[in-house]
């Protein structure tokens, strides 16, 4: 039976993804997939989707904001975009989105059942159940703007949709998984994400079995006299205590992400990056030439790379800090430092070879990747290194030589402190760049819409 694996609090963001992060996310999400299903399966990387966790580091590690709500909707959108010229080879198909293209999931899986053969008219009655359970069953004070329903050839499906609370200005993700499911009403979910609202309305309790089953049975005799009836049966007597008796939940993971943006050390388990760091300088370019095939690959390239193959190849356990994988990409607020332009499209050009001569039966960049990550773990016991602050100081001291770049503009050329100061127009010209910045970031910041 699927069961909820966890849950996470999510701020709600304003804002949208610019065109030269979206395009970029596409492109690696897509050939991240690729790998996993090329390693793993199609089952495999559903059940990755379905995991919050994973899910969550899956999109810092292309550059969004590391512990905003906005990865929800990117990731699945970058996945929609990336997957679909490869959904004849791969066998993967993403479905719906964000809202008008939420409502057209049903169509989109009666087309894709029509052309590869599964029952698209079950899957879309599935994928109409998942959303009212989420918005009618479960009522926690979200209100559902996103539903994406990532389908294989087998028929094999995960569900990931989101709600907000703009009050709290706080979002919920829930994560849906066929595999195991037995019952769409009675503990369903393979996770929902999202921050404790004290008490809910969850119809889909095991121990609601009960009140199920009694308002079908006054809808089979409804009336005034029914109902009343019924009332004065449910309510506590004076005086009666608490049933303390009742089976509590089993214990579920719970992922905080918090309203601040900037990455803190309390944010990262510095010794898996440090494992990381260590990993990537020891595995340089001159003895690592399996991976460094492709010109102009270095060192700041593989240490990205290091942290995209534990998302490819990591266990669940090792995404308990989202924040960490947000190292290889930067995000585009600017938290924990400008996206590396140059960086990431080596990244992307690097895995999109290693995929593409894997199909030809030459494994050795995959499998190169693969020895990446199992000697990151293996160095995480002894490694040591710089703290997390020094880590993204020497970020951004180096963001201008790797094309760093933001929603606030390019990262503008260093001044060299062996120059003498500059002139008096350029440090005019600087301070409105600045001011401009702020405004700016003060006005995303006040807004109450959904990221993305």
């Amino acid at each position: 039976m699927g069961q909820r694996s966890g849950s996470a609090d999510l701020p709600l963001h304003g804002g949208a993804v610019p065109r030269w992060l979206a395009d970029r996310m596409t492109r690696l999400g897509a050939v991240m997939a690729e790998a996993i299903v090329y390693h793993y399966g199609r089952d495999e990387l559903l059940r990755r989707l379905a995991h919050p966790f994973w899910f969550q580091s899956f999109g810092a590690v292309m550059g969004m904001d590391w512990h905003s709500s906005g990865i929800t909707t990117s990731v699945v959108g970058a996945l929609k975009r990336g997957l679909a010229p490869l959904a004849g080879e791969l066998g993967v198909h993403v479905c719906g989105g964000r809202g008008t293209h939420s409502r057209r999931t049903p169509d989109e899986l009666v087309a894709i059942g029509d052309r590869v053969g599964f029952d698209g008219a079950a899957l879309a009655e599935a994928s109409r159940l998942v959303a009212k359970v989420d918005s009618a069953a479960v009522q926690d004070g979200f209100d559902l703007y996103l539903h994406g329903f990532i389908v294989t050839d087998e028929g094999r499906w995960v569900v990931v949709q989101q709600g907000m609370n703009g009050d709290r200005r706080e979002a919920r993700r829930y994560h849906w998984r066929s595999e195991g499911l037995t019952s769409f009403v009675e503990e369903p979910h393979s996770a929902i994400e999202g921050p404790d609202q004290g008490k809910i309305v969850n119809l889909t309790d095991r121990r609601a079995d009960a009140s199920r089953r009694g308002q079908i049975e006054m809808l089979n005799s409804i009336g005034p006299d029914a109902i009343a009836r019924e009332y004065a049966r449910m309510a506590p007597r004076e005086g009666a205590r608490a049933d303390s008796t009742a089976p509590e939940q089993p214990f579920l993971p719970h992922l905080v992400m918090p309203s601040h943006h900037e990455v803190r050390s309390s944010d990262v388990l510095i010794r898996r990056l440090h494992g990381t760091l260590a990993a990537a300088a020891e595995c340089g370019p001159s003895d690592f030439s399996q991976l460094l095939l492709v010109p102009g690959v270095g060192p700041r390239t593989v240490r990205a790379l290091a942290m995209v193959a534990e998302v490819l190849h990591g266990a669940p356990y090792r995404f308990s800090d989202p924040a960490r994988f947000s190292f290889a990409h930067g995000g585009k607020d600017r938290h924990p430092f400008p996206v590396p332009i140059r960086v990431y499209d080596q990244t992307i050009q690097v895995l999109k070879s290693a995929v593409e001569k894997a199909k030809l039966g030459r494994e050795e960049q995959l499998a190169a990747l693969k020895r990446l990550d199992d000697q990151s773990r293996r160095l995480e016991r002894s490694a040591t290194g710089p703290s997390v602050e020094a880590l993204i100081a020497e970020e951004r001291r180096a963001s201008f030589s790797y094309g760093g770049r933001s929603v606030f503009e390019w990262e503008p050329r260093p001044h060299l402190t062996m120059l003498a100061d500059p002139p008096a127009s350029t440090r005019r010209a600087e301070r409105r760049s600045r001011s401009s910045a702020d405004k700016r970031r003060a006005r995303r910041d006040t807004s109450t819409a959904p990221s993305h």
